[in-house]
């Protein structure tokens, strides 16, 4: 069974943010207070720490963090790290944390929290007026939270793999995904954080592996695994991306206002890349104007928090791939709240590292990456045993099918995963293989591959993965990309749409992760696909049901599903 521990680290805020700085540890160049209480409109208290140099001069423009991550000792050390940068250093925590009597409550009252609390610091003695903030993964979504408010003394974020609840935890396109189950544990069972049950991978994996031999609904995990999950079912609740989530970030209209230069960081192969890169793209929808940059290149989660990881999931990065985040932010905060000189490596709004090249690109929108797309279609002919990628349409329709019995717990469907990136050799027993003709030359693959999918099933509804791959020369492949979604909530995540059994449907394919890569000569694209069945997600039996409540028994006949020969793959490409 393929085990895919990675959501659960979706959300963690590591010392990877402090990794390789230095401060001084002597507290009496400080003034440190570590027990600062800050009074809601609605009378809930915030737990507050603010660090700044005793021979500063006042008052400093301030580098503010809202997380829901306490730890005091590693906290004071980044807030000691903005006094030595002539900053005024402000961490607050999520209402219940900390010092805070509250109950914990993750995401739902953060981007008003953190806006009063902005309020607050702008009030005080210490502070300029000019307020920036940053931070990585969970504290990315409370910078956009915050930013919601429009708040006027905060000048600028720095958001690094930024999540959207509800897009990537607990669910991604739809589907709620188990390895970040323990999440809710780790950051609501006390005060600080719950190391202990977030390490507990034997007790998770068991109760993976329980649920999905039992057959149980998605929505008793819990009690399979023995404790309450009130968080889980609290989100189960709203499958949909509806107002529940949308209060809790930007959304819409909301990003028209939001008129502060923003800088985003991310990976190829980060978790929440397609919830960080959300965040940009409506700000750029609403805001043409939105001064926003971006820095991506092969990194993950941890990795883009430090500016890389010289190997990640065993392929070994471009040398030119490794940068120093840490000297970025202060250069990025100098250049906003001080008149500083711009970041070097912001060469354009978009700066990315190709993969194979050893070489950074630049672009003025994620959109400029590319500047051709080529279009593939899934063929039903086969060439060398392999289903052909197309580059010309089909004259006569046909059709690829794969059936799936998700009552057979001996076997699953969907191996998507980037874990590792480079595989000798690809496991397509659970999925389709099309295969591309060589390319003629080198080509450079810059962006996130779109398509069609036109589908037949004999149920109401499908979950489909989609990976994409080089198979480079020698014939090991490189994954470059992976998609996965809820047919259902395809054309809308707000809103779910049935499909009719046994009818040709249209599923768009738009959110899927964004890369950059050389691609040699003689290389060829693979495209692997399927429906969804593993341990680690949600099972969708097609019931049309909500599939929280769907159980083994709603299995009945095996999922039938053909797909179209008129269904395509974009690939977006850079070409001289």
């Amino acid at each position: 069974m393929t085990k895919l521990f990675y959501l659960f680290l979706f959300f963690l805020f590591t010392n990877y943010q402090l990794y390789g700085q230095q401060v001084n540890n002597n507290d009496s160049l400080y003034h440190i207070q570590d027990n600062v209480l800050v009074k809601m409109t609605d009378g809930t208290l915030i737990s507050a720490m603010v660090v700044t140099k005793k021979d500063a001069v006042l008052p400093l423009p301030v580098i503010f963090q809202f997380t829901i991550y306490v730890s005091p000792s590693r906290d004071i050390f980044s807030l000691k790290l903005a006094a030595d940068r002539g900053y005024a250093g402000v961490i607050a925590y999520t209402r219940g944390k900390k010092n805070s009597p509250s109950e914990i409550i993750p995401y739902e009252f953060d981007g008003k929290d953190a806006n009063e609390v902005i309020d607050w610091i702008s009030k005080q003695s210490w502070c300029n007026g000019k307020i920036g903030m940053y931070g990585g993964s969970y504290n990315g979504f409370t910078q956009w939270a915050a930013a919601k408010y429009k708040h006027p003394a905060l000048k600028t974020i720095m958001p690094i793999v930024a999540s959207i609840p509800g897009m990537g935890l607990p669910m991604e396109n739809n589907i709620f995904i188990s390895p970040n189950y323990q999440w809710a544990f780790y950051v609501t069972n006390n005060k600080t954080l719950d190391d202990s049950v977030n390490n507990d991978y034997q007790r998770f994996d068991k109760m993976e592996e329980k649920w999905f031999a039992s057959g149980a609904a998605y929505n008793k995990i819990d009690s399979i695994d023995g404790t309450p999950n009130k968080w889980l079912q609290r989100w189960l609740s709203h499958p949909a991306y509806d107002n529940y989530w949308q209060e809790m970030v930007p959304y819409k209209d909301n990003y028209t206002g939001i008129d502060i230069p923003v800088l985003s960081i991310d990976g190829y192969y980060n978790d929440s890349q397609i919830s960080n890169l959300y965040y940009l793209k409506e700000h750029a929808k609403y805001n043409p104007k939105a001064e926003d940059y971006l820095i991506i290149a092969p990194y993950g989660h941890f990795g883009a928090q430090v500016g890389g990881d010289s190997v990640i999931n065993g392929y070994k990065v471009d040398d030119v791939a490794l940068i120093g985040v840490r000297n970025i932010r202060y250069q990025w905060f100098d250049y906003v709240l001080k008149g500083g000189k711009k970041p070097a490596i912001l060469k354009d709004k978009i700066n990315y590292q190709v993969m194979g090249t050893n070489t950074w690109k630049s672009a003025s929108a994620l959109d400029k990456m590319s500047n051709k797309k080529i279009t593939f279609f899934l063929s039903e002919q086969k060439k060398n045993k392999n289903l052909q990628l197309s580059s010309k349409k089909a004259k006569k329709n046909g059709f690829v099918s794969q059936k799936v019995n998700f009552a057979d717990r001996k076997s699953e469907n969907g191996g998507f995963y980037p874990n590792p990136i480079i595989q000798k050799k690809l496991d397509t027993a659970n999925g389709i293989m099309y295969v591309s003709e060589p390319f003629s030359e080198s080509i450079e693959v810059s962006g996130a591959f779109e398509g069609l999918l036109k589908i037949s099933i004999n149920k109401k509804d499908v979950d489909i993965s989609i990976a994409l791959y080089e198979q480079m020369p020698n014939g090991e492949t490189f994954q470059l990309s992976y998609f996965v979604g809820r047919a259902s909530y395809a054309k809308d995540m707000t809103k779910r749409t049935l499909l009719s059994p046994n009818k040709i449907e249209e599923m768009p394919i738009t959110n899927s992760r964004l890369a950059s890569k050389k691609l040699s000569k003689d290389s060829r694209l693979v495209v692997v696909i399927g429906a969804i069945k593993i341990a680690n997600y949600q099972i969708n039996y097609g019931t049309g049901k909500d599939v929280s409540a769907e159980t083994i028994r709603d299995a009945k006949e095996n999922l039938h599903i053909k797909f179209y020969n008129d269904s395509y793959i974009q690939i977006p490409v850079w070409t001289e």
